[in-house]
């Protein structure tokens, strides 16, 4: 499936956006809004009207956007059970780093599971934080699995950015400060997004349907589980031989995002690891680094334009030279060395 378009598409459906997290962040200390770039030669290429990258490489001192939903999830897990001393998380990489970040600013334990195929890099700079990092000899989602376990230890608090709980739906509302910012920025109609377990691409969804701009998923060939969930109309697990983006090597859909992107997500599109290879260098040319997984909504928005495959999502969208498209770039360098 290289294009889907989502037949359930109901913007006027999707519920509002929340304003409390963006409250929240402008009071941390660090806290300044991410800059947005505009890419005129790229805009001419593609035969859009513009071409403008949110970029997330360094977000209250880390290299990727998730520390925004981390951040209000911890403070919202706070204010229900203040007696929490140690904050869990499963990851591939950038939300264990965001959790154990957070962990760190308040003073409190902090334990993450990685998969085995994570990279001893990411492994790193989660541990250089002061957390426990703990290899699960398995799959994200065996990750996932342990912390629910580690949830029944007293004083323990999972910070989830997948499944039902509580802070995977805070999770998502933490990442709507990114999307308040870039209305500030820029005005735009269409909006491309990585895709992983799709809270980001929820909050884009819920900001979408209150701006009135389409919202299209990207993800890897190799983890389109939106895709598949979309095709189906419920959600939908894939095996995950692996990728390079692998923030957004996921197998299915976090069930607190399902209902929002089932309704907010005009469609998506799968790319490559080459694909988000070849734009993480055309973005490093134009002076921005950005990893694969920020990489990839570039190279969704290249197939949408010259791909016949993905032609039918382009026709739906009317997307052309009148488009002014946001790209969320949701990661710096995290894990493969910067281009040369």
């Amino acid at each position: 499936m290289r294009a889907v378009v989502n037949a359930a598409f109901d913007p006027a459906a999707v519920p509002a956006p929340s304003d409390e997290a963006a409250a929240f962040h402008r009071r941390m200390a660090a806290y300044a809004p991410t800059p947005l770039h505009e890419l005129t030669d790229i805009a001419k290429e593609l035969g859009v009207g513009a071409v403008q990258v949110k970029d997330e490489s360094n977000r209250l001192g880390l290299p990727a956007f998730k520390i925004l939903g981390a951040s209000w999830a911890v403070e919202r897990a706070l204010r229900e059970r203040p007696d929490t001393h140690t904050l869990v998380a499963a990851s591939a990489g950038n939300h264990g780093r965001a959790v154990a970040h957070a962990a760190a600013l308040r003073g409190m334990a902090c334990r993450v599971y990685l998969p085995s195929r994570s990279l001893a890099v990411r492994r790193g700079a989660i541990a250089s934080d002061g957390a426990e990092v703990v290899i699960i000899d398995g799959t994200y989602e065996h990750a996932v699995e342990a912390t629910v376990l580690a949830a029944t230890e007293p004083g323990v608090a999972v910070i989830a950015d997948v499944g039902a709980s509580g802070s995977a739906e805070w999770v998502i509302d933490g990442y709507q400060t990114l999307f308040a910012e870039a209305a500030a920025q820029a005005t735009y109609d269409l909006i491309l997004v990585p895709v992983g377990v799709g809270s980001l691409a929820a909050a884009a969804a819920r900001h979408g349907a209150q701006v009135g701009a389409r919202v299209v998923g990207v993800e890897p060939a190799t983890a389109a589980c939106l895709s598949a969930s979309l095709v189906r109309g419920a959600p939908t697990s894939m095996p995950t031989p692996g990728t390079a983006m692998a923030g957004l090597d996921c197998a299915e859909v976090s069930s607190a995002a399902w209902p929002t992107l089932h309704l907010g997500i005009a469609g998506t599109i799968s790319v490559t690891d080459d694909e988000a290879a070849a734009e993480m260098n055309e973005l490093f040319a134009a002076g921005l680094a950005i990893g694969e997984s920020g990489a990839a909504a570039l190279a969704g928005l290249r197939a949408l334009q010259t791909d016949p495959r993905c032609f039918g999502l382009r026709d739906q969208l009317e997307v052309g030279r009148h488009t002014r498209a946001l790209l969320v770039a949701s990661e710096g360098i995290t894990g493969a060395p910067a281009p040369r």
